[in-house]
């Protein structure tokens, strides 16, 4: 059965190639949101642009609760061995 399947399934290919591509790029967007590197610096320029009067520290505060559940994320994926 498996060469009339692919036979029957040829026309879909197109389709199961861009899920793929698909797949691959939200992987990829997946592992830059939730590097903790990343997270870290973004955190430290928040600071530092409080410190320089830069943006506003309730502002900064809301920007520093978002990168640290991102943190926790990360974290907890880093756990897992990079699961979702």
């Amino acid at each position: 059965m498996g060469l009339l399947w692919e036979l029957v399934s040829l026309p879909l290919a197109p389709v199961r190639g861009t899920v793929w591509v698909a797949e691959q790029v939200r992987d990829e967007a997946e592992r830059e949101y939730y590097d903790a590197g990343k997270i870290r610096r973004q955190l430290e320029r928040v600071e530092e642009a409080r410190t320089n009067g830069e943006i506003d520290p309730a502002e900064a505060e809301a920007v520093e609760e978002a990168l640290v559940a991102r943190l926790v994320e990360a974290n907890r994926r880093a756990r897992q061995g990079g699961g979702r």
